[in-house]
């Protein structure tokens, strides 16, 4: 159960296109409803706003205590496993009190690997001839 110095930091790629952020920002939306009590920002690496130091900060001084960071990945390549933990380290220095736990990339879990192969099969199942 969350309590209010739970934050949670949804971590995305990013794009120049605008439009590319819209499913990673229902994600929020739609983590938000699912815990109203825990504080959820959304942050990308690169090329949109907030970056994960901004998202970081302002769960830190909305009184988070606790952020768990997930990354929106379908892999753990070198942005999951090198620049992520760097970020964090950085955010963990600016703020000592906060515990910054970070998750596996959410496309390495059977969970959503078995939704995108369950989506696949749906999709070639409505484009038979």
């Amino acid at each position: 159960m969350s309590t209010p110095s739970t934050g949670l930091l949804l971590f995305a790629h990013g794009a120049r296109d605008p439009n590319w952020s819209l499913p990673f920002e229902d994600v929020a939306r739609r983590v938000r409803a699912q815990r109203p009590d825990a504080r959820v920002e959304l942050a990308f690496l690169e090329f949109m706003t907030p970056d994960i130091a901004t998202a970081g900060r302002q769960l830190a001084e909305a009184g988070c205590t606790h952020v768990t960071v997930v990354p929106l990945f379908l892999g753990a390549g070198g942005h999951v496993r090198r620049d992520l933990p760097a970020l964090l380290a950085g955010l963990e220095a600016g703020f000592p009190a906060v515990r910054f736990a970070l998750t596996p990339a959410v496309g390495e879990l059977d969970t959503v690997i078995d939704a995108m192969a369950s989506t696949a099969c749906a999709l070639a199942d409505a484009n038979r001839p």
